[in-house]
């Protein structure tokens, strides 16, 4: 057996769905970020613990949690709102921490939008570090997400996850993205300046994962990013295959790349703006001498 927790901002018209996914287990906790809508009410309404903690980051939250939270089992798996829990993923987790091989373990996850699964243009299987050993995984920011650090190996589950990215409709993603493009762009410009891309992990990374780091780091460099991410999306991946959603899921990653670029252009004119220009050398005018001129000093 293992806890699982559930991480939350405003989301009362997913988290009853959550809980009951996960009640797999008989030790969930909420760990809400001061949601402003009913969604702690409605947490409250299960046998579940529902703790409040002021959001910082995905990355502090999530090491905040695991370090401050005591959970009844060595072992976890942590949950997103719009994601689930399913019977078939729940009963590989128990398995493989038995075995104790790794201290954590990535799952990939099922895009649903529009009703139906975007199999190709999410770039499926794409893997996120879901079930953890506590005490031996902890998190970092990257953008408007994490990044996860693990003390000892890591491996990969067989079974998937839904995630029900547009459950709470289009004005909900568009907000949210906007968001998320802001710390996106903070990230973006701080790589560019300071970061460089691992060319060795791009082609010949052991992990998905590690290959789809290094291919994020390239991305960012591109030109024409957000064209470039439909083309890639919708051509290469296949996303043309998932039908008309397909269309809209690949076109609103192109917006997502667009606005994201715009903001860094942006933080760079700021940057710019907020340097002070160091004022000209003041340089004296020469003083004109005359024969019969005598100049005091």
């Amino acid at each position: 057996m293992f806890s699982i927790y559930i991480l939350t901002y405003n989301e009362e018209l997913d988290i009853a769905a959550c809980i009951e996914s996960a009640m797999v287990s008989d030790d969930i906790i909420v760990v809400d970020s001061c949601s402003r809508d009913r969604t702690v009410e409605i947490a409250s309404q299960y046998p579940v613990r529902v703790i409040e903690h002021p959001f910082e980051s995905h990355g502090q939250q999530r090491t905040w949690m695991l370090e401050n939270i005591p959970a009844k089992y060595e072992w976890a798996y942590i949950l997103e709102a719009d994601e689930r829990m399913t019977p078939e993923l729940f009963q590989e987790c128990c398995q493989v921490i038995q075995q104790s091989e790794h201290v954590g373990y990535y799952a990939a996850e099922r895009v649903m939008f529009m009703d139906r699964w975007i199999k190709h243009s999410t770039q499926f299987p794409r893997y996120q570090l879901r079930l953890l050993q506590l005490g031996k995984v902890w998190f970092t920011d990257y953008g408007h997400t994490e990044r996860e650090v693990c003390e000892g190996s890591t491996g990969f589950l067989q079974e998937t996850y839904p995630h029900y990215t547009c459950g709470k409709g289009m004005s909900r993603w568009i907000e949210k993205h906007n968001r998320y493009s802001t710390d996106e762009a903070k990230e973006t410009l701080r790589q560019l300046q300071s970061g460089q891309v691992n060319w060795r992990n791009l082609f010949w990374g052991k992990t998905e994962v590690e290959r789809r780091h290094a291919l994020k780091d390239l991305s960012l460099r591109l030109p024409l990013r957000p064209l470039v991410r439909w083309f890639y999306m919708y051509f290469i991946l296949g996303g043309w295959r998932d039908g008309e959603a397909g269309f809209a899921w690949c076109t609103l990653q192109g917006f997502y790349e667009y606005l994201i670029v715009l903001k860094v252009k942006e933080l760079k004119r700021q940057q710019t703006s907020a340097t002070p220009t160091p004022p000209k050398p003041t340089v004296p005018k020469p003083i004109k001498q005359t024969a019969d001129q005598t100049v005091v000093r």
